[in-house]
Parts: C-alpha cells; structure tokens; sequence
C-alpha cells in the first residue's frame, strides 16, 4: 500500500471511531495515546485494535448509577473476529472483582458448554453483557442502565460481526429481541438482531438455581447449543 492510500485507511477509520462514539454519546471522541502521537507527527499509528479503542473510551464511564458501586468494569473478552458472541445480562460478584465476564460458578458452566460440548476453546468466543457494571446484589439491571449501557453492546456487536448471538436469559433476549420476549417460550427458535442470527437458551446461572430441574434443562440448552453448531458447521456429538 502507497503512503497516500496508507494515510486515506487511516483517516477513513479515525472518522469510524468518530462517529461510532458519537453515536454512543461520547464526547469528545475518545483517541489512544498512541494515535494522537500519530496526528501531532510523531509518525506513529495506533495499534489498539477498535475493540480495544472502544475499551479505552468505555473505562471510567460514569454515565449512570451503577458507577457508584462497582469495583470493576467488565467490558467482554474473546476473540476480537468471533464467529459467536455470547451475550449475559450483566456482571455478578465474581465478575465485578476480577474485571472478567462469566468468571464464576455459572462462568464455570458456560465454559464447560463452549469447550467440552461445542469443542471450541473459550477464547476463539466472544463473551460479554447487556450492562458492563454490576447491579448491586445482582439485582435485574433497570431501564435507564440498560438504555445507557446498550449502544457500547451494539458497536461491539458491529465491530466483531459474528456469524451468531446467544442470548443468555430473559434480560439479554428482552433487549435485543423486544421487551415481549419470554424466555420458556422463544428460547430454541432464530432471531435476528442487527441483522445476525440469535438464539436465545437459559442462562447458566437459571440452571444453577435449578438444581431439581438441572437434567431438564441442561437437555433442553444442550439443543439449542447444537442448533448453534449446525449453523456454524461445527461437528455435532449428538450424546454430548
């Protein structure tokens, strides 16, 4: 590539970031370090990928309550190009002191479900949450939160694309498919958000609450799972 066309890339995603951040209501428009180092002529362009420029513009955030009570922020982790994005309600306990999502007892299930069920390494997924502060005392997150929070979810959706979304529980199918979502009714059938497949199973946690029903519903996330796996063209064990 040519300086020109080189330096073209390079405005043409510094106005991406721009207007993706606008569109988050950040003001001003959040750089790294090293891309205004790059804009004072220091001849250096930023290295961050735009997962990590939308980290950097997300840390901090004090734009609704939740702020006040958080240890951590947990943004998401995964692979930046994920063919599938699982999606929670918010960060618990765990979450909320290591910075991590899904990170306990019900983290512990989702990972065994991606690596033992789905054959994948948790890494090669991407995994994060409708809100990225914990509510206190994992109460569900409220309407204002969720309205604040929601766009940071949706350019981290338009930056990894990925072939699928699973929605975890109610409060993760509610915001992304409709506030008449019923988790018992729709979980197992395609969706669609932001023009991407979704599909919408239990969360780990609602089967951990469970425990008389855990066969049942371990059996009935297990379904979904592989409906995940079909579409992705990964090798199915049917007695997984």
């Amino acid at each position: 590539m040519n300086p020109e066309a080189e330096f073209r890339e390079i405005i043409g995603q510094l106005k991406d970031l721009m207007v993706a951040n606008r569109e988050m209501g950040l003001d001003p428009p959040a750089l790294s370090a090293s891309a205004l180092d790059y804009l004072h002529d220091k001849g250096e362009v930023s290295h961050l990928s735009p997962l990590d420029d939308l980290r950097r513009s997300v840390e901090g955030c004090k734009r609704c309550k939740l702020w006040n009570s958080r240890t951590r922020l947990v943004f998401g982790e995964g692979a930046p190009h994920s063919r599938l994005v699982f999606v929670g309600e918010g960060p618990g306990r765990e979450e909320d002191l290591a910075g991590r999502p899904f990170v306990g007892e019900a983290g512990k299930l989702l990972t065994r479900i991606i690596e033992k069920g789905m054959g994948l390494k948790r890494e090669e997924v991407y995994i994060c949450n409708v809100v990225k502060c914990r509510p206190p005392n994992n109460r569900d997150p409220e309407r204002d939160e969720i309205e604040t929070c929601i766009p940071f979810l949706k350019q981290q959706i338009k930056i990894i694309r990925p072939e699928v979304i699973c929605t975890l529980g109610r409060i993760a199918g509610q915001q992304l498919l409709g506030r008449d979502f019923k988790i018992t009714r729709e979980r197992g059938v395609w969706h669609s958000f932001m023009d991407i497949p979704v599909m919408p199973t239990f969360h780990p946690a609602y089967i951990l609450r469970n425990p008389s029903r855990e066969r049942e519903l371990k059996g009935q996330v297990w379904k979904d799972v592989q409906k995940i796996m079909v579409r992705l063209g990964l090798e199915v064990n049917r007695n997984g």
